[in-house]
């Protein structure tokens, strides 16, 4: 199920901005020393084999195709300074404040399905799509972007929907299975039969002395959150529908829910399962893309088929000191507040239907239809990033008091080397 390239120097080795620039494909791409990984004082040496995967060329930032390819899938990594884009010609790794690219590999014929970055490692995971794979669809590749060349891979046995990483650990979700692996050795730790996940949604925590997996239960609408250092399993029946997407906070505490209707969110706290806080996107059925929380969950974004971005004001985090709280917050679509919409109608309740009584958006951003777009927090005060699978990239900014709508910063198409500017 899973193997290892044979190489001089050990599987994981870690990133060194010293590194000369001929053992570095890629110097202008330094890794964020807080972030590394230092697993060569852990892994002994693996003797010398040829190497079984041909390296791509290494094109530099800028570098134009003679076409711009299809995009396959978007992802940030774990603290959203970063995104990867996967395309049916290989891969490209962005940096998202400064906007700029990283780098691209570019494989002759051959299409990338899924990226997985672990933060600004160069140990990134790969998977074959579109409708030349450069992979098999059923494995997960272990690249190394330091020596430019795959040096393991992971063999599920059936097609990989995503893939989540960890310092510690590697997480394959397939159609109705989760396969959780150990990083140092690639050894299969867990398996967790779920309900048909076709979107292989997953989530993992990323504090180190706390590692929390959310996925799928066995029933429609039933999450399952494994935490591993307490060793112990909660199941939470957060929808009556299926469940189409989900997100977890850095330390797994707090996860937000949607189902196949995309008009509630719900946020549960994951220990005891306990619904915390639900909020409404619409009032139509809609396809949600992404959940997002803020780095102190003061906040949630949401993406869906809509083309409206959402930021939901939540009160889940006791951290929060009340003057941090935002003051009367608006939203532009209804005259009715998030911050009193409840007891504003809580005298006629049971007359009332619920939609009247959910809590709404503080801020929200319109976009062109036609696109899958997922979004995260950035790393500037009240903003946001949104990707787009038409190569958009949008920075915008909200007001925490007043609402309303977000304020374009920036746009990029990131597929084209000459990018655009809006302020």
């Amino acid at each position: 199920m899973a193997t290892l390239s044979a190489s001089a120097s050990p599987p994981w080795p870690n990133p060194d901005q010293n590194t000369s620039p001929s053992s570095n494909p890629n110097p202008n791409f330094l890794p964020d020393q807080s972030q590394t990984l230092d697993f060569e004082s852990l892994m002994p040496p693996q003797p010398k084999s040829p190497q079984r995967y041909h390296s791509p060329a290494a094109s530099p930032p800028g570098f134009s195709s003679a076409a711009p390819p299809t995009v396959l899938h978007v992802a940030f990594n774990q603290d959203h300074a970063c995104f990867s884009a996967a395309t049916d010609n290989g891969f490209r790794i962005y940096n998202c404040n400064p906007f700029s690219e990283q780098f691209r590999r570019e494989f002759d014929g051959g299409g990338i399905g899924h990226v997985a970055m672990l933060f600004r490692c160069n140990i990134i995971a790969l998977v074959g799509g579109g409708p030349n794979p450069h992979y098999p669809p059923n494995k997960v590749m272990v690249w190394d972007d330091h020596q430019g060349c795959c040096i393991g891979d992971l063999s599920p046995r059936a097609a990989v929907r995503s893939v989540r990483l960890r310092r510690d650990r590697i997480i394959v979700a397939v159609e109705q299975r989760i396969l959780v692996f150990n990083f140092l050795d690639l050894n299969l730790l867990h398996q967790i039969e779920t309900y048909p996940n076709p979107k292989g949604l997953c989530a993992v925590s990323q504090l180190s002395d706390s590692f929390v997996l959310a996925c799928p239960g066995l029933q429609k609408g039933q999450i399952r959150v494994e935490h591993y250092s307490q060793k112990k399993t909660k199941f939470i029946s957060a929808h009556d529908s299926r469940i189409t997407c989900f997100a977890l906070t850095l330390d797994g505490q707090l996860i937000a829910t949607a189902s196949s209707k995309g008009t509630l969110i719900r946020i549960f706290d994951t220990v005891q399962g306990t619904l915390l806080q639900e909020v409404r996107r619409g009032a139509n059925v809609a396809e949600i893309y992404s959940l997002a929380f803020s780095s102190t969950a003061r906040w949630l974004a949401v993406s869906s088929d809509k083309g409206t971005v959402h930021v939901f004001s939540l009160k889940v985090n006791s951290s929060i000191s009340e003057e941090e709280k935002p003051q009367n917050p608006s939203n532009s679509d209804t005259a009715i507040t998030p911050s009193n919409s409840s007891r504003s109608f809580i005298k006629f309740k049971g007359v009332l239907p619920k939609y009247f009584n959910s809590e709404w958006s503080v801020a929200q951003f319109r976009l062109p239809e036609g696109s899958h777009y997922i979004v995260a927090f950035g790393h500037e005060k009240n903003t946001v990033i949104i990707l787009g699978m038409d190569g958009s990239f949008y920075k915008c900014q909200f007001d925490p008091v007043h609402g309303g709508e977000m304020t374009q910063l920036e746009y990029h198409n990131f597929l084209k080397p000459a990018t655009e500017t809006t302020m």
